[in-house]
Formats: structure tokens, sequence, C-alpha cells
């Protein structure tokens, strides 16, 4: 099942899409909504049902922590300690969202990853029961300023800017193996390199119950799983696409004018 935040003419909801339709259901992260403490349950439908061409894809969800994996990126990274950094929940933008480059920042690369969307906290579950706290699967492009990130050790100059944390373009429910799914990322509509899932140094159940042991997470919280394939820079006016078997592309546009006064919106 698909499941995605939409603008529309009443407002912002979030919707089951369906072929050319979006049904409006409840907040499945706030009280009543299918997340409930567990995953699988059914979304609460509210209706009505809106044509897909009325309506403007938004970050599937909006979380309040955003977490990624470091050094999990292949094999040889299973030599180091797992080790978790945090991205501002404000970074989150949408499909088809822009991200712009701040005068200076050197150079900004583009990382395909897959997203956790969680239905509750992994806390106190083992790597057999800890995917039952998992609502749902999406596509994240990990943006990282890769010159800061050098004089930076804690990473929050690099991962932190606004824009920085691509969601989308919805939440895919069911994923057959999220341990063994392809993730692929196209800048500028060449692709470079892909990968599986297989790759990383941690599977989704170790990254769940290492995070779970320490880190308050709840309905909503959103984990960056690792970049298994091959990431590059982003260029002014240029985009990239990142795309996950089983869930969809998520493309991101990078506008060659400057950040507009006030902030990115």
């Amino acid at each position: 099942m698909r499941i995605a935040r939409i603008a529309h003419a009443g407002g912002t909801a979030h919707a089951v899409l369906d072929g050319d339709t979006a049904e409006v259901i409840a907040d499945p992260f706030g009280a009543g909504g299918a997340a409930g403490g567990a995953a699988g349950r059914a979304p609460v439908r509210l209706g009505p049902r809106l044509p897909l061409a009325e309506v403007r894809l938004l970050a599937p969800v909006q979380p309040r922590t955003v977490v990624g994996m470091a050094h999990n990126t292949g094999p040889a990274d299973r030599e180091l300690p797992p080790q978790a950094f945090l991205k501002p929940a404000r970074s989150v933008i949408g499909p088809d969202e822009p991200v712009y480059l701040a005068d200076g920042i050197g150079r900004v690369d583009a990382e395909a990853e897959l997203a956790v969307v969680l239905a509750a906290s992994p806390a106190g579950h083992t790597p057999d029961t800890v995917l039952r706290t998992v609502f749902g699967w999406t596509v994240a492009n990990d943006v990282t300023a890769r010159d800061l990130q050098r004089n930076d050790p804690l990473w929050t100059s690099a991962k932190g800017h606004p824009g920085f944390t691509p969601l989308g373009p919805w939440i895919e429910t069911a994923l057959d193996d999220p341990d063994d799914t392809e993730v692929a990322l196209a800048l500028d509509g060449v692709p470079l390199r892909p990968a599986s899932t297989r790759e990383l140094a941690r599977g989704v159940a170790e990254i769940l119950c290492y995070l779970g042991g320490f880190l308050p997470l709840g309905p909503g919280d959103v984990i960056l799983t690792g970049a298994p394939g091959e990431y590059g820079p982003l260029r002014p006016g240029g985009h990239a696409a990142a795309t996950i078997t089983g869930i969809g592309t998520l493309t991101t546009p990078v506008p060659a004018g400057p950040v507009p006064a006030g902030g990115p919106r």
C-alpha cells in the first residue's frame, strides 16, 4: 500500500494512493491513526477520493527525529562499531522540492538510501521482533556537504542544511525484502552504479535494535540506513533522482539561482 501526504484544494492530508486517485485518511501517526504502536494496521479512511492530477505530493511524513547511520556503506564498515548521526527534522523536504546550494559550501553530494518509517519505538525489541515496529519504507536522499564533513566530526554542518533530507515520493508499507532491494541514483539524467541493500554492513533489524538501545524514537520517525551504491555531486541547474525497487523514484531539483531571501521554503 502506498501512503502519501498531499496538498489539495482543501488543505493537506495523508492519503492512500490507488491508481490515479488519492483517498484521504486519518493521520497514521496521530491519535486514532494506522500506526497505533504496531505495524500492519489498516488506515482509517475518511474520503474523499481525489484525482492525482489535482493534488501535490509532499514529504510523506513529518518526523520528530531523523537518524542516519554512519559508516554503513559496505562490508568493510563491519570492522567499525555502529554509529548514528542526527539530521534536523526541519531539513526534510518532499518530492520535486528544490535543494539550494549556498555560496562557498563546496562539494555537495547526493546519496540514495532506503529509509525506514517507524510505527513505534524499537526499544526492547530483538532482531526477531523489531520489524514489527516498522510502518513502511520510503526513498531518502542523504544530501551531504562533503567538504564541510571533513572539518566537522559531528557532521552537523554537513548534513543539516535546509532541504538536505528529501523524502518520498510516498511510503510503501510492504517491501519484499528490505535487506536485498536495489538502490540507484541518477544525476542530471546520468545513472551511477546501483547496489543492493544487501551490501550494507548492517541490515535493518540490526540497525533498529542498535538505535532502540539508547535513542527515544516513536511513530513517524525516520531512519536512513546508508548508501550502498555510488554517490556523486549535485550541480546548480541539475537534479538528482533516487530510485528504490519496490518503492519508486524521488526527484530533487537543484536551482541554479541564489538561495531565496529568507531561506528556502
